[in-house]
């Protein structure tokens, strides 16, 4: 029995029965003989319901922002903007996807050559708690719409989340079987992604997870995508607008309490301005409004689970050990963790090699653009970067410089469905959105006439 509970009262609020080998590989026939019908819809035909579920999220966009703060703590204004933004991802793919998945004319010696963009069967899709919403919508929209089937393994802590989402596609007009939750633990993914009927996988997670199940894809000679942890920079130069520098550095790294692969968690100011920065940004955390996620002004809640914030804990104190400053907040309370800014951290402390998951913000200090860059790169993961700087050459010399799957210039990282969203490193690979997600699980089939 799988058991849901508020990480911010503690209470139990569902209980689940996973499902048996037997259930799983019921629906796995399910999504399979789904794939049959749906792949012989025309783009167009797939994009009207597509349309329709993101109509459903909208009319039903306070019931699923509830149910994500009940189940992982997000703070509900915060919730409801999530389940926004995944209608939005559904209009995009909607009004998009025939134009993306148009056979495209190559030049050859033939007649005529092109090539076509053609489903490939059921993906299973193995997503994470932090959006349990978005996460799952920026994998199944493009993935529906290309005519393939999905399959959800869901995080266990959200499944009632995964329960709606599936809801919603049945009740958009969706073939039974389409898209179906699969309310299995990780222990059960290896047989899935080993099952004939599945021919790829698309992961967000941990850089274990990733590891384990693009190896297994790799062993089924399956395709797999992968999104996995950040520790992205925020670079403030000395002549940044440091008053717009300051809030989107504060939205960067605490929204979501801090729980996001793309969070701004390692930040690295010049010289010049550190001090005065510095100041200035504890003054703003520490006057972040925290409490209970379902009121509307708070902007930090809790944890997902007691154990992530007690590993944060661990990270903030072995980085103090090794030098570092609390300068505000740093203290634990269950699944509540104060909005905490260390200072003067340095390579080589937890707080800046690794992926901290939660409402902590690294600061350290440089004084060269070369420096900078240097600070940047010295990280495993590689998914994004934000560049505060008024001088648009010194960021045209910096981009190509920077191994990262994105550069953002005076704004935060952030994934919108109509650019391309991946990582380089242990960040992971592939891409997700735009043109370049929907084409990840398609065949790119060649076609030749020679008359």
């Amino acid at each position: 029995m799988i058991t849901s509970v508020n990480p911010y009262t503690g209470e139990e609020i569902f209980r689940f029965l996973p499902h048996s080998k037997e259930e799983t590989a019921a629906r796995i026939a399910r999504a399979s003989r789904a794939f049959e019908s749906w792949k012989k819809v025309p783009v167009a035909g797939r994009c009207q319901l597509m349309e329709r579920a993101g109509e459903l999220l909208r009319d039903r966009t306070s019931e699923f922002a509830r149910t994500i703060t009940l189940e992982m703590g997000k703070p509900i204004a915060q919730a409801r903007a999530e389940v926004e933004k995944c209608a939005w991802v559904c209009d995009y793919y909607a009004r998009q996807a025939p134009e993306q998945l148009k056979p495209e004319p190559f030049e050859s010696d033939a007649a005529s050559s092109f090539v076509r963009y053609d489903p490939l069967g059921v993906i299973l899709g193995v997503m994470p708690w932090n959006y349990p919403f978005w996460q799952v919508f920026r994998f199944a929209a493009p993935t529906l719409c290309a005519g393939n089937a999905a399959l959800l393994k869901h995080a266990s802590n959200v499944w009632q989340c995964g329960d709606l989402i599936e809801e919603v596609f049945r009740e958009a007009g969706f073939p039974d079987g389409a898209f179906l939750h699969l309310k299995i633990g990780s222990k059960e993914v290896p047989a899935v992604i080993d099952h004939p009927a599945v021919r790829a996988v698309s992961l967000t997670g941990s850089k274990p997870a990733g590891s384990a199940v693009a190896s297994r894809a790799g062993n089924t000679i399956k395709k797999s995508v992968l999104e996995l942890g950040g520790s992205n920079a925020l670079v403030v130069f000395e002549d940044a607008n440091l008053d717009a520098s300051l809030e989107t550095c504060i939205q960067a790294r605490f929204q979501n309490t801090g729980q996001s692969c793309i969070a701004g968690k390692r930040l690295l100011l010049h010289k010049e301005i550190a001090t005065e920065f510095s100041r200035r940004l504890c003054e703003r955390v520490a006057g972040l409004s925290t409490g209970d996620p379902m009121q509307e002004d708070t902007f930090i809640a809790v944890l997902a689970r007691e154990d992530l914030a007690e590993d944060l804990e661990r990270q903030m104190n072995a980085s103090v050990q090794a030098g570092a400053r609390i300068a505000t907040g740093g203290k634990r309370r269950g699944t509540f963790f104060e909005p905490t800014v260390l200072l003067d951290v340095t390579p080589g402390m937890p707080a800046f090699d690794q992926e901290t998951f939660g409402p902590m913000l690294a600061v350290s200090r440089f004084g060269s653009e070369q420096e900078a860059v240097e600070l940047v790169n010295n990280s495993q993961f590689g998914l994004g970067v934000s560049l505060f700087t008024s001088n648009t050459e010194r960021a045209q010399r910096m981009i190509p410089l920077l191994n990262e799957g994105a550069v953002f210039i005076n704004e935060l990282v952030k994934s919108d469905p109509r650019l391309p969203f991946g990582g380089v490193k242990n960040s992971g690979y592939g891409r997700e959105l735009s043109r370049e997600g929907i084409r990840e699980f398609v065949n790119k089939k060649t076609v030749y006439f020679s008359s």
